[in-house]
């Protein structure tokens, strides 16, 4: 596998595991702080908090699934 591969998957794992994070801190803020606030028309904060945790849990996995695969095959 060519270096600028490496380089790109090294670059997607990173940004899945980052966004994942991100995803579940916000999600955690909307089940515990907002509660029952209504956002923006597009439904009770919680349980779009509940589904931005869900999401941020397999994009982290991901992330961290991509970067061990790398690792062992001596991509990265």
């Amino acid at each position: 596998m060519s270096d600028w591969r490496g380089w790109v998957w090294a670059g997607l794992a990173l940004s899945l595991y980052v966004f994942g994070g991100l995803l579940i801190m916000a999600g955690l803020v909307m089940i515990g702080i907002l509660g029952t606030q209504d956002l923006w028309g597009w439904g009770e904060a919680r349980g779009l908090g509940y589904l931005a945790f869900g999401v941020g849990i397999i994009l982290s996995v991901m992330g961290v699934l991509i970067m061990r695969i790398m690792r062992n095959r001596g991509v990265a």
